[in-house]
């Protein structure tokens, strides 16, 4: 997902590059905006936590740009890709090394496995809107 702090900084194109360049291929994407509801039901994981009401606010903040992305090793190599939570801290040549405004505006989310991103992909996508 590219998150409202990189859609609001025109960075879309230059994500989607990355990717491209990277070897993934986008199977489904969509340009939408996340209801409070809707972003506290996808970040549910981490309704206790001190940030979530933060979280929550800031991801119905603006449009996002949600994508499922195919590619053999898919979730290992896009957070390789995206880089560590603080750009900061984000390898040289990552996409929030380039493109994230902070710790909390990070630009992209990426699942943390193949079992979580079948269930964010049914998140944001229907059967018929995957190629």
């Amino acid at each position: 997902m590219i998150k409202p702090d990189a859609v609001q900084s025109n960075s879309i194109g230059g994500i989607l590059e990355m990717m491209n360049t990277a070897g993934f291929r986008v199977i489904a994407m969509k340009y939408t905006k996340l209801t409070a509801e809707l972003a506290g039901e996808f970040y549910a994981v981490h309704s206790a936590r001190p940030f979530y009401g933060e979280l929550v606010e800031y991801m119905s903040s603006g449009p996002i740009v949600a994508a499922i992305l195919e590619k053999e090793n898919a979730v290992a190599d896009f957070r390789a890709l995206i880089g560590a939570t603080d750009p900061a801290e984000a390898a040289e040549g990552t996409i929030r090394s380039r493109f994230a405004e902070s710790k909390a505006k990070n630009a992209v989310h990426g699942s943390d496995s193949d079992e979580n991103a079948a269930v964010e992909g049914e998140f944001f996508f229907s059967k018929f809107e995957r190629f």
